[in-house]
């Protein structure tokens, strides 16, 4: 599985959410909604989630290991860096 686009839009308002992130995968398959989030320990991903019964959030899709969840927030998160160096809204992967 290869991530073939992805599209960042920056959030401008001040926040610990940066970024919202759609990512294709083998220009077949579309992931909306996944978050770029500043943390204590730097930028990570949160996946595309909804609020259950108990007030709880669920992912809704979600990488089953942990290679590929490295793989989908390296990818994203140098998305992320170049979407900031441009005024653009969008920035492509370069995934190999």
């Amino acid at each position: 599985m290869k991530i073939t686009d992805v599209r960042v839009r920056k959030i401008s308002q001040e926040g610990k959410m940066k970024a919202i992130v759609s990512i294709i995968l083998d220009e077949e398959f579309v992931v909306h909604d996944i978050k770029v989030i500043e943390g204590d320990k730097g930028l990570f991903i949160a996946m595309p989630s909804k609020k259950i019964a108990d007030g709880e959030y669920r992912d809704i899709a979600h990488p089953i290991n942990s290679d590929t969840r490295e793989r989908f927030q390296t990818v994203i998160l140098e998305s992320y860096e170049k979407a900031l160096e441009k005024p653009d809204l969008f920035c492509k992967a370069e995934e190999d």
